[in-house]
């Protein structure tokens, strides 16, 4: 239901510490991906000690809802709540009455207690890992082995040693000369549509 909304989204958030979240909320559309990756960070909830933090940002940097995806934080209280009322009730048999809501009501805090204890190991993953993927990696001027014979303008593979991992991309011959089997190749530039490179063969 969330991901299919398109809504306009303006928020204006009092903030004494200069506070920027990177959640790519701004005035404007936002789609789940946005919503799934957000993340407070810890630096600008509490970098900014002029004024004292408000009760809702320190609710946020204790229980780990700022410094982790803010999703990835949530589904954990979520999920914790829901398993702390249905073990709760059902050893009870209050699910089906009003007893059973107010069980559900207090397990509010014990599963707040189990998010910060689950979600605090993962500080340190999310920290190192990097958000933006993988860098992509330049091919030209590396070398490599051609993993089939080609010319003119047809298309074959070679394989690159990457930090130690074989990496095959499309080659095609710069000049359209023969490229033999298991050949050393040198990549020379990438094709305009980014689909192959040009390469010729490499003599030492």
């Amino acid at each position: 239901m969330i991901s299919g909304i398109d809504f306009d989204l303006d928020i204006d958030v009092d903030v004494d510490a200069g506070f920027e979240a990177d959640t790519g909320l701004e005035s404007g559309n936002i789609d789940f991906e946005d919503v799934s990756n957000a993340e407070f960070n810890e630096k600008d909830v509490a970098g900014n000690r002029r004024k004292q933090l408000k009760w809702w940002q320190v609710f946020l940097i204790y229980f780990n809802f700022v410094g982790l995806p803010f999703m990835f934080t949530f589904t954990s209280f979520v999920f914790a709540w829901w398993f702390i009322t249905l073990t709760v009730t059902t050893l009870t048999h209050t699910y089906s009455n009003s007893l059973g809501f107010i069980f559900m009501m207090a397990g509010f805090i014990p599963a707040l207690i189990f998010t910060k204890i689950f979600t605090t190991p993962f500080k340190r993953f999310f920290k190192s890992f990097n958000k933006n993927g993988d860098k992509a990696i330049d091919f030209i001027g590396r070398k490599g082995t051609c993993l089939s014979s080609i010319e003119k303008d047809k298309l074959g593979n070679a394989e690159f040693i990457i930090d130690g991992n074989p990496m095959s991309v499309y080659i095609k011959s710069l000049n359209g000369e023969k490229i033999s089997f298991r050949e050393i190749v040198l990549i020379i530039k990438e094709s305009e549509d980014k689909s192959f490179y040009y390469a010729q063969a490499y003599n030492d």
